[in-house]
């Protein structure tokens, strides 16, 4: 049996802790595993290399990915899919696992419509995969932003500001609920929980007119065309003096939390035990502390729930 696996999409931290244990646990059920390089650009140009168990020592402790990674738009058109398809049926790839988030899951959904047995692991910081609670990278993620969160409030405090704080999370915004709650947050602006301009001003007028000294506004990335001159118009109506701070790529690099150690590892060796098992065109998730597995099709058409830190920050806030 011969099991190839890459990582697409934006890296995360915990991508590697999964590699390895697909690895590890592949060579033990006596399969062989092929590290095919920067996602599906890799397969569709046969770039390759077969993995042993010293090919991932080390990598625990090892952000970003060894495999490499890469966004391929043409991916979405059918005659690349079947190109990719053939060109591992070719070389005598029975499953294909796949880390990654939402993109990476769909090309590994089209794969197996094509024959190629795909397995997902989710791996992505933004925790925007439907029908599991956190996908790899996020806890690490959110320790970046938690660390920023405490410097940004001990220089807000000193000089009596209101520090805005713009984190990645695309259309999800559970890593800024996660941080607020964690940071103490007065404000948060979510894809779930938009806030208009007029909004925000008027809460962090009230913060001024109550002497508040200071005041952390948490919100994702993309909800202001420019955050530069929204920060400029609430130092002009709310008596606060505002300053953004957009963390960026930053969230993204750093060796993986030990939550995302142990989820990687968890992961991966689900995912090799699913192969085993004769499953396939499903992707793995975390459900109240258990590893479990949904079909493709239930993960793109079940919507994501709202977090409910939503309504614990109303109470704390």
């Amino acid at each position: 049996m011969k099991i190839g696996i890459i990582t697409s999409g934006g890296d995360a931290p915990g991508m590697n802790v999964a590699i390895r244990a697909v690895v590890r646990c592949a060579i033990k059920n006596g399969m062989e595993v092929y590290g095919y390089k920067e996602g599906y650009k890799g397969i569709l140009e046969n770039n390759f290399e077969r993995l042993f168990n010293r090919s991932v020592s080390g990598l625990l402790n090892k952000g970003g990915t060894v495999l490499g990674t890469s966004r391929v738009p043409e991916f979405l058109n059918a005659s690349v899919q079947q190109k990719a398809a053939n060109n591992l049926k070719d070389f005598g790839i029975t499953h294909l696992v796949t880390i990654g988030g939402d993109g990476t899951y769909h090309g590994a959904w089209e794969l197996d419509k094509l024959g190629i047995n795909t397995i997902g692991i989710p791996g992505t910081i933004d925790n925007d995969v439907s029908l599991t609670d956190y996908t790899l990278g996020f806890h690490t993620a959110l320790n970046t932003i938690n660390d920023a969160v405490d410097k940004l409030r001990d220089t807000s405090s000193s000089h009596k500001r209101c520090a805005i704080l713009e984190v990645m999370g695309r259309n999800c915004g559970d890593l800024a609920v996660h941080a607020a709650v964690c940071g103490g947050a007065e404000l948060i602006n979510t894809p779930e929980n938009k806030l208009k301009k007029e909004e925000v001003i008027e809460s962090l007028r009230k913060m001024k007119n109550e002497d508040r000294n200071y005041a952390l506004f948490i919100t994702t990335e993309k909800m202001y065309d420019n955050l530069t001159d929204f920060a400029h118009e609430i130092t002009e109506k709310s008596g606060f003096h505002a300053v953004p701070t957009v963390l960026g790529y930053i969230q993204r690099g750093g060796s993986p939390s030990s939550e995302d150690r142990l989820l990687g590892t968890q992961m991966g060796i689900y995912a090799v035990d699913l192969i085993k098992e004769g499953i396939h065109g499903v992707g793995v998730g975390t459900r109240s502390g258990k590893i479990v597995h949904n079909s493709f099709e239930e993960i793109f058409t079940t919507k994501r729930k709202k977090s409910k830190l939503y309504d614990l920050l109303k109470q704390v806030s």
